[in-house]
């Protein structure tokens, strides 16, 4: 192409071709960030603390929308910041929140003085555990304003509250909402 001549009108087309796919491929990897930034998260389940409620394997949405318009609540299965390891996200049963009381007596739960039904430990004892280094809980214990207490399902096989302490409210990424893949776990949880 000698100077003063424009591109053919074939040459126009396919930078309009390649622009217009790099604007979609765009668009798609923005809506990709926006949902998993705002509304649902993906994870895998590595550890078996949430079994036989969740299975090692699971893949789990964890959805981000409710506790925009709500707290946690007891009973919720949460997803959070790891106290002990940056970059890593846990998944677990809240159990108690800000001023609520726990104990832990003869393998049962106590809530506020109440024992808590809880078919989903398979009757399996909750007991204390050792703690992480520089965390000291006695029972009863008194759950921090603005924290909520967490245990795994799998009582016998969870590092949870009973080893780290309560979590920061603010550490809470999602509510665990149903289990998509393997296809034969697949439920709302």
């Amino acid at each position: 192409m000698s100077y003063g001549q424009h591109a053919t009108p074939r040459s126009r087309g396919m930078l309009r071709t390649v622009l217009s796919w790099a604007g979609y491929i765009l668009l798609v990897v923005a809506l990709v960030w926006g949902l998993q930034t705002f509304v649902v998260c993906p994870y895998t389940i590595p550890s078996g603390s949430m079994e036989d409620t969740i299975e090692i394997g699971d893949n789990v949405w964890s959805e981000k929308i409710t506790y925009y318009f709500r707290d946690v609540e007891p009973g919720d299965i949460i997803t959070f910041d790891d106290p002990e390891i940056p970059g890593r996200t846990l998944i677990k049963r809240a159990i108690a929140t800000g001023g609520q009381t726990v104990d832990l007596i003869e393998g049962v739960v106590y809530v506020d003085g109440v024992p808590l039904d809880e078919p989903y430990t398979q009757g399996k004892p909750t007991a204390p555990l050792k703690t992480a280094s520089g965390v000291d809980i006695l029972y009863p214990y008194t759950v921090p304003e603005g924290e909520i207490w967490v245990m795994g399902d799998n009582r016998t096989n969870s590092a949870d509250s009973r080893y780290f302490g309560s979590i920061d409210e603010t550490s809470v990424s999602g509510r665990a909402v149903a289990i998509y893949w393997p296809l034969d776990h697949i439920g709302v949880l």
